[in-house]
């Protein structure tokens, strides 16, 4: 599904915020090639980073942690060919700078010139990205981004000083932290860095970003908004477009399972949007909002379908209350004596078999 995103037409609406996955030209065609509406450089800094070996790990299910500080390759590199190659290859290229205004003065201009359809600026207090906020604005004509971190003690305070003094667009969000995992074998921290240390991304930060995105859009309905942070699976865009996204940013997932996780997503968004209807993410942008604050039906009735159910227990095993059993037939047994209707069960049913038909959300 082919969306519009700051005055640009974009050939779907993943766009690969900025990581490995885009580390240099070739690395950004692919992801191009792949189906990426568009793709957000390596943070491109004065200096080129010096990252210590090991400075990614896996920390569980379609998660990482990275001690990564920016790209490793020097501003002049992109300048003189990454970033000229990726934009003559047709990639909608969005140049991620950080993080100080003497990192931005010496390369946005240059970077406009080149072809870049935006600036995602990195830096994450009122005192760094402020400036370079609004240094930039006054360089350059394409649209400017500020890229949100999570950690951020007054996040929503410090989103509404960028957009007032000018950002375009806003992505939401960077990864949180910090994180560490430690090998049980030897006590050392997996992390390469100095204190062991990196920043969390992937699947454990999902629920963490729909909520941000989500209060992003219901403080500022008019501002677009890259929703990036913990994207694995194509439902997750879905969402993301949900708590009021504009565009469905990814990186985790593209590292993990390259390029081609993108042709895969937007196959089954648009399958899905094919499905339900839906001709524009216009018709479901924001759709949470219409549900919040949250009322619920009164009473409380679970549905069961014998027919859809395995029969693989998850639900017993996940009630801790031990309200669930099934019989001799294979039908669910509910003891409403026991039960305190968490919904736990439903949720962990991969089948299908178990509902909520009365006491659910409105």
């Amino acid at each position: 599904m082919r969306i519009e995103f700051l005055g640009h037409e974009l050939q779907s609406p993943i766009i690969v915020g900025s990581s490995p996955a885009s580390w240099n030209a070739d690395a950004m065609i692919a992801c191009h090639e792949a189906g990426a509406g568009a793709v957000v450089t390596k943070t491109i800094n004065r200096n080129a980073a010096d990252n210590p070996d090991l400075h990614m790990v896996s920390a569980g299910r379609e998660t990482l942690i990275n001690c990564e500080k920016w790209t490793d390759l020097p501003m002049a590199q992109w300048l003189d060919d990454e970033l000229p190659r990726a934009v003559a290859a047709g990639v909608k290229c969005i140049s991620s700078v950080g993080h100080s205004i003497e990192d931005s003065r010496l390369c946005v201009e240059r970077l406009e010139e080149l072809g870049a359809m935006a600036i995602e600026l990195v830096s994450y207090t009122d005192d760094t990205v402020l400036p370079m906020l609004e240094d930039t604005k006054r360089r350059v004509d394409i649209p400017v981004i500020v890229k949100l971190s999570p950690n951020s003690a007054d996040l929503m305070g410090h989103a509404r000083r960028c957009v007032d003094a000018g950002a375009d667009a806003l992505t939401a969000c960077d990864s949180i932290g910090p994180a560490m995992r430690i090998d049980i074998e030897t006590g050392k921290p997996l992390m390469g860095g100095a204190d062991g240390c990196g920043w969390l991304t992937g699947a454990a930060i999902f629920p963490f970003t729909v909520a941000r995105i989500a209060a992003l859009r219901k403080a500022m309905p008019e501002v677009p908004i890259i929703g990036l942070g913990g994207v694995t699976q194509w439902q997750d865009g879905i969402e993301f477009v949900m708590a009021g996204a504009d565009a469905m940013g990814l990186a985790s997932a593209a590292i993990l399972h390259g390029p081609s996780f993108i042709t895969r997503m937007n196959a089954r968004v648009d399958a899905w949007c094919t499905d339900h209807g839906v001709t524009s993410l216009d018709q479901i942008r924001g759709r949470v909002h219409e549900h919040l604050p949250v009322e619920q039906d009164d009473g409380y009735a679970m549905g069961f379908s014998h027919e859809k159910c395995r029969h693989c227990n998850a639900c017993v095993t996940a009630c801790a209350y031990r309200a669930r059993a099934f019989d001799e037939g294979g039908y669910a047994l509910v003891d409403e004596s026991l039960c305190r209707h968490c919904g736990l069960c439903v949720s962990v049913c991969n089948f299908g078999a178990l509902s909520v038909e009365k006491g659910g959300i409105r």
